[in-house]
């Protein structure tokens, strides 16, 4: 937990009522001025997104719950304050966006784009502490708290680096804004990209037929002087883990056309599998603010604790409202999932259910690196369909980690990535992801279960 400081208070002068309860996987922060004078300058800053933004996510997010549309997530898994450049947000937008693509036409419904961007610079750990050669440091708890450099000055946790979070996610906005909206995420143009990777791709024999109808169509639209502004422009809402509550609390604001409370730090939060006790904070947290909001369940989930959750995050039963995003692992999904998934649904609420496939599937490989196998990833999105074909329910969409480079950190594939090769660009300071082959991959496979529905 957190030192006592001052900290951002609501309307009446109060503090915020999940302030005064017990908060997981915080910061140890050592110096109570510093953070202050942190959240201070935080909770004076701009809002990094706008309430009404959040509320159109929250009507998209209500057509997914509802089966009219599909969600796509996907970003790093911890993302990093010397990655904040055009070109690496700029590949990992391609991708997302070419991702889309392909999901949209397969599933003929609108496919909502989220990504773990702008903000998603803080990490759970399973240990407060790391250990190396007889020498004991905190652990990394991602860019926001401290740095990876395994020094005490670097693990040092400083509440500067709230500040350097808000303005790396402000620049992270203006660019995915400006790529969005001024012609890079032209749909004729992202359908080239995909083109080419079918083309080049081991796999690409598997996917050129779905490629081609693309083509067709765009072709037979085009004919008919069709040329809609959708076309040209993309919507895009960010999201991250809503971990660290100094940061959460001081972007915390009362939207001036509601009085009601909005976390302006990001479109979407969630509540990862750590923090989710509910006598908890981030609960209490996430409760208050009137943002969509996700929690993360897995294996261990109980009906009970689902429809908890239920009652505490979404009381008025509003679709577009929560989002429970399953991470159960291969080996689990087909056995743990339905449970869930029946009894849910039948107390009625509309919640939207979206497949992790990344968190449940990490093992440690022969080279002591952390990775995943792209085909155990597979197969959980596969268990996730079967198991709503199976009960006349929506899958609603996957959350995947992944990046728009190169990268060697899951092994498989189409351009297969063997334990040997993961050394040459294992580049992760957390888990490993998907690289852009692997996600295109991953999207034109997950298109093919969608029409299997």
């Amino acid at each position: 937990m957190t030192v006592n400081v001052e900290t951002p208070q609501d309307k009446n002068g109060q503090e915020f009522s999940w302030q005064s309860l017990p908060a997981a996987q915080q910061p140890e922060w050592p110096d109570a001025e510093a953070l202050r004078k942190s959240l201070a300058d935080l909770a004076s800053y701009p809002p990094l997104v706008f309430a009404g933004e959040c509320d159109q996510l929250r009507t998209r997010l209500a057509a997914v719950a509802r089966g009219e549309a599909f969600l796509l997530q996907g970003g790093d898994c911890a993302e990093a304050f010397d990655g904040v450049s055009a070109d690496q947000i700029r590949n990992k937008l391609k991708t997302l966006l070419q991702m889309a693509v392909v999901l949209t036409y397969a599933a003929s419904v609108p496919v909502v784009k989220i990504g773990r961007i702008a903000g998603q610079y803080s990490k759970p750990r399973s240990k407060p502490t790391e250990t190396r050669d007889g020498v004991t440091l905190p652990v990394y708890r991602g860019d926001s708290v401290n740095g990876f450099a395994f020094t005490p000055e670097s693990r040092r946790p400083d509440p500067e680096r709230l500040k350097r979070m808000y303005n790396a996610s402000a620049s992270t906005l203006n660019l995915v804004r400006a790529f969005t909206t001024g012609g890079y995420a032209d749909l004729r143009q992202v359908h080239a990209w995909n083109q080419d990777f079918v083309r080049n791709s081991p796999s690409g024999q598997r996917y050129e037929r779905l490629a081609k109808e693309i083509d067709s169509a765009l072709s037979f639209m085009n004919a008919c002087g069709v040329d809609p502004e959708e076309f040209r422009t993309v919507e895009f809402f960010a999201s991250h883990e809503a971990l660290v509550l100094d940061y959460e609390t001081a972007l915390t604001r009362t939207d001036s056309r509601t009085g009601k409370l909005y976390d302006v730090s990001g479109h979407m939060v969630w509540i990862g599998e750590r923090t989710r006790q509910l006598d908890g904070a981030h609960i209490e947290f996430a409760s208050r603010i009137s943002n969509p909001i996700g929690v993360k369940l897995g294996p261990t989930t109980t009906v009970d604790e689902a429809l908890t959750l239920i009652d505490r995050l979404d009381p008025e039963r509003e679709p577009g409202r929560l989002t429970f995003i399953t991470r159960m692992g291969a080996g689990k999904v087909r056995d743990r999932l339905p449970g869930l998934v029946e009894k849910v649904t039948a107390s009625g609420a509309q919640v939207v259910w979206i497949c992790d496939p990344m968190h449940g599937n990490t093992y440690e490989a022969e080279t002591g690196h952390k990775t995943r196998r792209f085909d155990d990833v597979l197969d959980e999105v596969k268990g996730f369909f079967e198991v709503h074909r199976a009960l006349g329910t929506h899958p609603g969409g996957i959350h995947v980690e992944l990046t728009g480079d190169d990268v060697t950190e899951c092994v498989g594939g189409g351009d297969e990535v063997f334990e040997d090769d993961l050394h040459q660009r294992y580049e992760t300071a957390c888990d490993p992801r998907l690289n852009r082959s692997q996600s295109l991959d991953l999207a034109f496979l997950v298109a093919e279960m969608y029409r299997g529905q």
